[in-house]
């Protein structure tokens, strides 16, 4: 995997799972360390809840969830009560394992009573949540989206959005859920990886038929129907950029963790999948993110029985490979030396495909299910690039290298490619979603105490140094009643599984401190004023004690 030696940099590192897949410490990794537990299911639900908290209408597109086992009872006494207040109300909920992906686990039931609790949800916890009952149907059957999202940079926060994503649908008609149909996965689920072993799948040569198109199709018909498509866009946006400040706090310290502040090493970015279920009045749901979203550009097709080969997609090739290639143009560390030294474009062009020419044959002999997917990714991001008209091959650009290239100013290295499918949502829209980032500057406090580098939980030292240097102690809240709230809250968190490797309180219990500190000395306020009327107060406090630290040095 290093052509030209372990000793040489690489200048973009392409992982096929995690950040940790190789030791790197320099350039660019499109992994961010923490990505893959960040947007689990369960604590992905933890995040939206959190922000859910603080402020209900604008997070208001992921469906009500309750996670098991630990909120079950939780769960059978809010539905209890819910019925009785709304005797009309007949609920459908979804079951959905921590860890699972391609629909594997998912089931839906009635009622709290129908989960499967014959010892799996103890070793495999999971999330229920609200079922969608009234999606939006096309052709009557339903579907989702996957829009790609490009998380660019942590700090400063960089957010792309593909122009074009997949719409994936399910294979029978759609009926709203009845004890009768409950089990039928092929008409409430929309995991490609289920429908295809439907009988009903359709492989379409076309982005506007069959059993997975283009989201711009769909789009099309929705425009051709009068719905207004600018307002579903702008609403997606802001799902977006919403999901991405209600995660960016944990990576936060995930990164700080592998990658300390003021140390040598690499720089991070990473495509998201986001799945979207449209409502039937166009509102936009979250269903979840992927951290690894399939790359494939090709299906397998059974030729005879246990014989299958690798047929192209035409919808996933439109899609996916606009959105590695203008993710590789984004990132370009030889943008920069191009402008600087005039490097040729041809020149990037021998250099960086011959390295992933080289990857995929470091990978293409395993025989493993998940090296063959990663080589299939490796693949395409050759293929894009030598698919490019007016450049050469690597293998024509080493036979002319002995020419003189052409001035830099003669042609420019993007007039070769398309315009760019990835559009720029944040820092664009920054001013409208400020007000939400408060969950960030709690984060931020929590990674200023945690006093190791390296670590990821705050010690007891370390909560009792941030609360006396912010002053929160007085009277009536004791420094024994400081150690008495850290115990308490760090005991449950750590019930909870949540990261044995380590002791210490991890930043949702910090978070949950937070607002508890919050709502006692802001007692007649919202949630959000009094948790931003906190972070106010820390932030001044602490810029005086750093103020008086500079006097004193």
């Amino acid at each position: 995997q290093f052509p030209f030696g372990r000793r040489l940099p690489c200048d973009i590192y392409w992982h096929g799972v995690s950040f940790h897949d190789n030791n790197i410490f320099s350039g660019q990794v499109n992994k961010f360390p923490g990505m893959m537990e960040t947007v689990r299911k369960i604590t992905l639900s933890r995040a939206m809840r959190t922000m859910q908290d603080l402020f209900p209408l604008e997070y208001n597109f992921y469906p009500r969830s309750w996670i098991l086992p630990e909120e079950l009872p939780l769960f059978v006494a809010e539905v209890r009560m819910m019925k009785d207040s709304n005797p009309s109300w007949k609920p459908t909920f979804i079951v959905k394992p921590d860890g699972g992906c391609q629909g594997d686990g998912i089931y839906l039931i009635k009622d709290p009573s129908d989960i499967r609790l014959t010892g799996s949800i103890q070793s495999r916890p999971a999330v229920v949540q609200e079922y969608i009952c009234k999606p939006l149907l096309m052709d009557k059957l339903k579907f989702d989206i996957r829009l790609y999202v490009l998380l660019k940079s942590l700090e400063p926060l960089e957010i792309y959005i593909a122009k074009d994503g997949l719409s994936r649908f399910c294979t029978e008609p759609y009926q709203e859920p009845t004890l009768k149909n409950l089990h039928q996965v092929f008409m409430h689920l929309t995991n490609y990886s289920l429908n295809i072993h439907s009988g009903n799948f359709i492989h379409s040569d076309s982005v506007n038929t069959g059993s997975k198109r283009t989201f711009s199709s769909i789009l099309c018909r929705l425009s051709s129907r009068g719905a207004d498509v600018k307002k579903l866009w702008s609403d997606i946006i802001s799902l977006v950029i919403k999901t991405i400040i209600a995660l960016t706090p944990e990576l936060k310290v995930y990164y700080q963790s592998d990658i300390p502040a003021g140390k040598p090493g690499p720089t991070c970015f990473q495509i998201l999948g986001f799945d979207i279920l449209l409502m039937k009045n166009l509102k936009p749901m979250l269903l979840e993110v992927n951290a690894n979203p399939s790359m494939r550009i090709e299906h397998e097709q059974e030729l005879s029985p246990g014989v299958f080969e690798n047929v192209p997609s035409p919808v996933d090739e439109e899609v996916k490979v606009a959105v590695i290639r203008d993710t590789l143009r984004l990132v370009d560390p030889q943008k920069k030396k191009r402008r600087d030294t005039h490097l040729s474009f041809h020149t990037y062009l021998l250099i960086f495909p011959a390295r992933l020419q080289s990857l995929h044959a470091g990978i293409a002999s395993m025989k493993d299910k998940q090296h063959k997917h990663h080589s299939l990714k490796l693949s395409l991001k050759l293929k894009f690039y030598l698919k490019l008209g007016s450049c050469p091959s690597w293998e024509q650009a080493a036979g002319a290298s002995a020419e003189p290239p052409e001035p830099a100013a003669a042609r420019s290295p993007e007039a070769a490619l398309p315009s760019l499918c990835l559009k720029q949502v944040f820092p664009k829209y920054a001013k409208q979603f400020s007000y939400l980032r408060l969950v960030d500057r709690v984060a931020a406090l929590f990674i200023r105490f945690l006093g190791v580098k390296g670590t990821t939980k705050l010690g007891p030292t370390g909560f009792r140094t941030f609360i006396r240097n912010c002053k929160l102690s007085n009277s009536n809240f004791s420094m024994a009643a400081v150690d008495i709230l850290y115990i308490d809250i760090t005991r449950r968190w750590n019930s909870m599984g949540i990261d044995h490797k380590e002791s210490g309180m991890c930043l949702q219990a910090f978070v949950e401190a937070f607002f508890c500190l919050a709502q006692k000395k802001y007692k007649s306020l919202p949630l959000h004023e009094q948790v931003a009327s906190l972070i106010e107060l820390c932030e001044c406090r602490l810029a005086a004690v750093h103020g008086k630290r500079l006097v004193w040095g």
